[in-house]
C-alpha cells in the first residue's frame, strides 16, 4: 500500500533526469553565496559536485587526447581552478551556476584546442617487446583523420549549438539535463538540436 501511495503521489509530469539535473544546480545555487563570501567549506562542496560533471564533458569533448598538448584530466583541472577562481566574482545573471561552469568548461577545451593547432604535439610510442594486437599506424590515421574532419564540420555550427550536440548526443543526456547546464528550456534544447543537425546534413550534402 505504502508503494501504491508513494508512485500516486509522484506528479504525472515527473522527470527524473530533469529531478537529478535541477537537485544538482539547487545545491550549486545554496552554495554560491557562502561561497563567494569567503566560506572554504562551500567552495569545496562546489568542487565535489561539478568535478564529475565536468569530467564527463571534458572526455566527451577532447575524446582521445594523443593530439593534444594537455589530457582531458589537465582541462578539467583548469575548468575547476577557473571555477574557483571565478566564484568570488560570480554574478547571478538569470542562468545557473551549473550553466556558468560548464561555460568555463567549454572556454578551456577550445583552448586545447587551439594550443595543438599552435603547437602540435606527435607521441612517439616505446618499441613493443612483441607483436602487439592494438590499433597499428593506419587505424590511428584514419581515426586521427574522422576526428579532424568531424572537428572542421562542427565549426560551421554556432558555439550553442556545438555544446547542445556535444550534450545530447555525445554524453547522451536528456533535453531537460542539457537545458538545465546551459540555462535555457528543453523546447528550445530540442530546436536548437533540430537546426543543428538539419545544418550539418547541409554541409554534408554533395554538391549538385
Amino acid at each position: 500500500m505504502a508503494t501504491e501511495h508513494n508512485t500516486a503521489a509522484l506528479p504525472k509530469n515527473h522527470n527524473p533526469a530533469l529531478s537529478e539535473s535541477r537537485r544538482v544546480s539547487a545545491e550549486l545555487d545554496k552554495l554560491i553565496g557562502p561561497a563567494a563570501a569567503g566560506d572554504r567549506q562551500a567552495v569545496a562542496e562546489i568542487i565535489r559536485v561539478v568535478h564529475p560533471l565536468v569530467r564527463r564533458y571534458c572526455g566527451a569533448r577532447l575524446g582521445n587526447t594523443a593530439h593534444l598538448q594537455v589530457t582531458a584530466d589537465d582541462v578539467v583541472q583548469e575548468v575547476l581552478l577557473a571555477t574557483v577562481n571565478a566564484i568570488p566574482r560570480y554574478r547571478d545573471q538569470g542562468k545557473s551556476f551549473l550553466a556558468f561552469v560548464y561555460g568555463i568548461a567549454a572556454n578551456k577545451v577550445a583552448d586545447a584546442f587551439r594550443r595543438s593547432q599552435q603547437h602540435p604535439a606527435y607521441p612517439v610510442a616505446d618499441v613493443p617487446d612483441a607483436a602487439s594486437s592494438a590499433a597499428g599506424p593506419e587505424e590511428w590515421a584514419l581515426a586521427s583523420e574522422r576526428r579532424t574532419a568531424t572537428r572542421e564540420l562542427m565549426k560551421v555550427l554556432a558555439p550553442a549549438h556545438r555544446e547542445v550536440l556535444v550534450l545530447r548526443i555525445m554524453l547522451g543526456w536528456s533535453a531537460a539535463q542539457t537545458a538545465e547546464a546551459i540555462g535555457t528550456s528543453p523546447g528550445v534544447v530540442r530546436v536548437m538540436q533540430h537546426r543543428a543537425l538539419n545544418k550539418l546534413r547541409a554541409e554534408l550534402k554533395p554538391a549538385a
